[in-house]
């Protein structure tokens, strides 16, 4: 695996395809790479503005903003000491076929799952969930589901391929334990004895302490394989204006980071950062938020990875 910032002199611009300008591999099956990184460009599922589907390019293109030093304040290690991370590219997918995609997501990422692989996915809409709970399920089984948004996406009231009803399909499909799952930053309407997950709203978020909020979600999810999925709309549109579905009252990103880095110990098996939509974005804020939270995940999976 390269370094993130590979020589003082050279440009982080230059040829920076892969996710934090790390070595693009479409066929990562049989590397030895702990990390695959993979974009899915959908937005076929969206109920607001369109434009996550360019989210992954965005993404990618931010997270050079991060490669200037090796070792990340505060981490005490070196990211590249502890994982080799690939991008595996975008998935590719016949445009306007939704079920189609959903079949292909779910067929290409299993066997790198299977091969203990663990993926970061960009998103895209937040659909992308849905496919890739399943391909985790088949090895993981049960899961426990973190979650973080504006929206439960918990209605049934939408089609199959709706990016609100993943988490209403989800646990009725045996994937996750709505019983060990947290969703954090809800700030639209919803009914817990409707769905069963633990929800702390965001305005719960902005009052409790950042220990608090940590320490309720480790008893929530316990032991068991966690499913990290974060919505950029959770972040208040101030620091994240571009996605489809904005909403006033959300979280700051520094509170959020401090949340993702206290997530050492939790089991985590898999993770995904969806809704950037560049086309409503200002300066790239969405997608340098987007980048920062994928890479504070990547540091908690190292972490974890230093304590086995």
């Amino acid at each position: 695996m390269s370094t993130l910032a590979n020589s003082a002199d050279l440009s982080l611009y230059a040829n920076a395809f892969g996710f934090l300008r790390q070595p693009l591999n479409f066929n990562p099956m049989n590397s030895q790479a702990d990390v695959v990184v993979l974009g899915f460009p959908f937005d076929m599922a969206t109920t607001g503005r369109a434009g996550a589907r360019m989210g992954p390019g965005a993404i990618r293109r931010a997270s050079t903003n991060l490669c200037w030093e090796e070792k990340r304040w505060p981490w005490s290690f070196k990211l590249c000491d502890n994982l080799t991370i690939e991008d595996a590219g975008d998935l590719v997918f016949e445009p306007g076929d939704a079920e189609a995609f959903t079949e292909q997501a779910e067929a290409l990422i299993t066997p790198w799952i299977q091969s203990n692989k663990t993926l970061l996915s960009l998103g895209g809409d937040h659909f992308i969930t849905l496919p890739l709970l399943r391909a985790h399920h088949k090895m993981h089984g049960e899961m426990a589901l973190i979650h973080f948004d504006a929206h439960t996406d918990t209605y049934s009231q939408g089609s199959r391929f709706d990016h609100g009803t993943m988490f209403y399909h989800a646990p009725k499909e045996g994937l996750i334990s709505t019983e060990h799952s947290i969703q954090l930053g809800i700030r639209t309407e919803y009914d817990t004895s409707d769905h069963g997950f633990k929800v702390l709203s965001a305005d719960q978020l902005n009052e409790l302490s950042v220990d608090s909020i940590i320490e309720q979600i480790k008893t929530r999810v316990g032991d068991k394989p966690v499913y990290l999925t974060f919505d950029i709309d959770c972040l208040d549109p101030a620091f994240a204006p571009g996605t489809g579905t904005p909403v006033c009252g959300g979280l700051s990103t520094n509170k959020v980071l401090q949340i993702i880095r206290g997530l050492v110990g939790v089991n985590l098996i898999g993770m995904d950062v969806v809704e950037v939509s560049p086309p409503y974005d200002s300066a790239d804020i969405s997608a340098l938020a987007g980048a920062t939270l994928a890479l504070e995940m990547l540091y908690v999976v190292a972490r974890n990875k230093q304590s086995v």
